[in-house]
């Protein structure tokens, strides 16, 4: 039996592919991007179906406005840019435009985290997640690879409502196989494990399954979620791994406060159940210019770092 062949892709790649099929299954899609089409990948889009592509240059809150108009037209529009832009330079329209009215705009974020690497602190976007998390009635995707990512596209597509989709630089190890199933607002158990689960999402699901092979060589279960789903979060799924571990750690390409570890925190506080618990992400600080590996490294987000830290959170017990 022949091995299957795993793909290392960006899932910002994947987000151009998954557009590109998007445009002959449902002709109510429609891309806008901020003169960055090369980099987020809608170039793809714009190959295929030219006609519903729209460049609006550096104008991020304009282009969101204008998304919100083709919304109440009754099309499906995906926004891009940079995640540190998308998010942080159209927050007003963003809130008022889409998110008030609840209009059916998607907002696909490139370029997120401190793995953009070289491009230094002021585009690392290590706040986003928090700035959308608490947007009512929107929903927030952090997919972990290329399949993830595909799906989570395509699901964004499909649902009414507005959806951030959180899409990385750095090519990701394929965890899933291409015809893995996803569901809206749930987890995924990648590892079992009863002494300390690791909740993660996007980039540092693939250092937290690394993490837990170095803590398997000690003797140490760990069990690794890939939390997807940010907001709806899976609460039931959380609840039960705790139930099954005697610790846990969030981990995350973000800043501690307000992204999943915070999300997994509140769950855990409004359950009344008590164990060491402890959010593993940007200690409220910006970043700053290096390769990805030495960032991670330096912030303690590679393999190595969370296990230690994980060996930490067990010593609490």
């Amino acid at each position: 039996m022949t091995e299957t062949v795993k793909i290392k892709m960006a899932t910002r790649e994947a987000y151009g592919k998954a557009l590109a099929e998007l445009a002959a299954e449902n002709e109510a899609v429609v891309v806008l991007d901020a003169d960055l089409s090369k980099s987020t990948k809608t170039a793809d889009f714009a190959k295929v179906a030219p006609a519903r592509f729209f460049n609006a240059g550096i104008a991020e809150a304009n282009m969101v406005d204008v998304a919100a108009g083709l919304a109440t037209c009754g099309k499906i529009p995906f926004v891009s840019s940079f995640a540190v832009f998308a998010a942080g330079r159209a927050f007003e329209q963003i809130r008022n435009s889409v998110c008030y009215p609840r209009l059916n705009v998607k907002i696909a974020a490139t370029h997120a985290g401190i793995t953009v690497g070289e491009d230094g602190g002021t585009h690392q976007a290590i706040e986003d997640m928090g700035l959308m998390r608490g947007l009512p009635n929107m929903a927030v995707l952090c997919p972990s690879d290329w399949v993830n990512a595909k799906w989570a596209i395509k699901a964004a597509a499909a649902y009414q409502g507005p959806v951030y989709i959180r899409l990385g630089r750095l090519a990701a190890e394929q965890l899933y196989a291409p015809d893995q199933e996803f569901r809206w607002g749930r987890a995924q158990l990648l590892l079992p494990g009863s002494d300390i689960v690791l909740f993660a999402c996007g980039m540092m699901v693939q250092e937290a399954l690394a993490a837990a092979q170095l803590l398997a060589a000690e003797g140490i279960r760990a069990a690794v979620a890939d939390m997807y789903a940010i907001k709806p979060l899976d609460k039931e799924f959380v609840l039960d791994q705790i139930a099954h571990c005697s610790a846990a750690a969030s981990v995350e390409e973000h800043s501690i406060y307000n992204g999943l570890g915070s999300a997994i925190a509140e769950v855990i506080a409004e359950s009344g159940r008590s164990l060491p618990f402890q959010r593993i992400g940007l200690q409220d600080t910006f970043g700053q210019s290096g390769s990805p590996a030495a960032l991670l490294r330096y912030y303690s987000l590679d393999a190595e770092s969370i296990a230690n830290q994980a060996k930490q959170i067990l010593a609490r017990r």
